[in-house]
């Protein structure tokens, strides 16, 4: 039996999520029955849907239960099997949680898969090739439908999401702008990223400057819009975009700490015709597969090239994952555990 760190959920936040509402503690992994597998996690991946779990309100998805194991993606490798198709060594993804080591039921379907690292590090199948670069192509494929020549707006440009989408959206012929937090992302997002331009929303104030300068980056205006942020940045964008545009809504991270966002100016949706769609890509695992295989291509062949921060040891979890709602990553969050 190994010996097993976890990170509780150990009280809820009342506003701003600390790093108090979290709990470390120590216990052992118990011994395997048929059918499941023992897995040593590599990489633990902070995202932000995470802080909405921790809150107990009404959601997409049930709230993170207190005193249990918080929630969360996870790479590693198979150190005991109890299942045919599992054996010692296996490099797998799954949803092992906020702890060094998970006891999975292997015959639960998707519970547990396998990856390939001869080309693509095991770290990005919780990033570029995993669940955010499969919301980053649902969104842009199934919600935004783009045609070449089209302009696309993602904002978080530089996260996870952000920089598969440039890149889905960029193998589609389309101009590509970003939105994102300080020069030095701006920076990666054009000259590693492909990003045509790239806008740093911290240079302004308001709405109508934000608007300004995506009028200046976007000419022709706006038919696809990718959001994870919300507020400003969506009234911003929305007086910019064209009739008959299509926003694909991800998150509202500006909203994640409980206070209300209003909008500014709900009837350019009806003045423009335009398509708003929200969508929870857990609900759509049929696309995985086909996703999956055009975003390891793109990684393979360098034409997607995501940045990552890792924090070291799963203590430093929380204090990451402050971080994260913050904007202080740079590209994928993960927390090395090994």
């Amino acid at each position: 039996m190994a010996t097993n760190r976890q990170i509780l959920l150990d009280n809820r936040p009342e506003g701003e999520a600390t790093v108090n509402n979290f709990k470390l503690v120590t216990t052992e992994t118990p011994p395997l029955q048929d059918g499941q597998v023992l897995v040593r996690h590599h990489f633990l991946s902070l995202d932000p849907y995470m802080r909405g779990r921790m809150n107990d309100s009404k959601s997409y998805a049930a709230s993170q239960p207190l005193g249990e194991v918080m929630i969360g993606g996870t790479v590693g490798e198979v150190v005991e099997s109890r299942h045919p198709k599992f054996l010692a060594g296996d490099k797998v993804v799954g949803m092992g949680g906020w702890q060094e080591y998970s006891v999975v039921d292997a015959l639960q379907p998707g519970a547990l898969r396998k990856v390939d690292t001869t080309h693509v590090p095991l770290s990005y199948y919780l990033g570029a090739v995993g669940m955010p670069g499969v919301t980053a192509w649902y969104g842009l494929v199934k919600i935004i439908n783009p045609k070449a020549g089209e302009t696309m707006v993602i904002s978080a440009a530089t996260g996870a999401v952000g920089s598969a989408f440039g890149a889905l959206a960029k193998a589609r012929g389309c101009r590509v702008v970003g939105i994102a937090g300080g020069p030095d992302k701006c920076k990666y997002a054009v000259d590693e990223l492909g990003f045509d331009a790239c806008i740093d929303y911290k240079l302004h104030k308001d709405m109508y400057s934000l608007a300004k300068a995506l009028k200046q980056e976007c000419p022709n205006g706006i038919d696809g819009y990718f959001e994870n942020v919300g507020g400003m940045i969506l009234d911003a964008v929305l007086l910019r975009m064209n009739a008959f545009g299509r926003i694909a809504v991800c998150g509202m991270i500006a909203g994640y700490d409980g206070q209300p966002l209003p909008m500014a100016n709900p009837a350019l949706i009806l003045v423009n015709r335009l398509k708003v769609e929200g969508f929870i890509v857990s609900e759509h695992m049929e696309v995985w597969p086909e996703a999956l295989t055009e975003l390891g291509t793109l990684v393979a062949q360098g034409k997607l090239r995501p940045r990552e921060t890792i924090a070291q040891g799963l203590e430093n979890a929380p204090e990451a994952f402050m971080g994260l709602l913050k904007g202080k990553n740079f590209g994928k969050q993960l927390v090395k555990l090994i």
